[in-house]
């Protein structure tokens, strides 16, 4: 009995180290990691506005669910760095450069 006792003592100890060592390995990927710090600006913006129970359930739902907004397409990029350039002024070679930066920037 005693010797049964030892077993599963040993057996439970074993596997909480090999379970304790897999958590440790486990690291989220860049999507859980994305996830989850939307996860905390949506707890903050929640506790900021002070909402509680069904509200909060729903602030948190439509904040998770949101998307971000989509990138700049190259005609609206074109429509940005035109207007830009127009009210600027500029002209032949300076107006090529610019235009060239401009369009290249990540953001207009």
């Amino acid at each position: 009995m005693k010797a049964m006792i030892a077993l599963v003592a040993l057996a439970f100890v074993t596997s909480s180290a090999f379970a304790a060592d897999d958590q440790a390995k486990k690291t989220p990927s860049p999507a859980q990691q994305a996830q989850q710090e939307k996860m905390k600006a949506c707890n903050a913006d929640a506790k900021t506005k002070a909402l509680k129970g069904a509200e909060r359930k729903k602030f948190m739902s439509e904040c998770l669910g949101s998307k971000p907004a989509p990138a700049a397409t190259q005609q609206d990029k074109m429509k940005i760095c035109n207007a830009d350039a127009k009210t600027k002024a500029l002209k032949g070679d300076e107006r090529k450069q610019f235009m060239s930066q401009c369009l290249k920037a990540d953001k207009p």
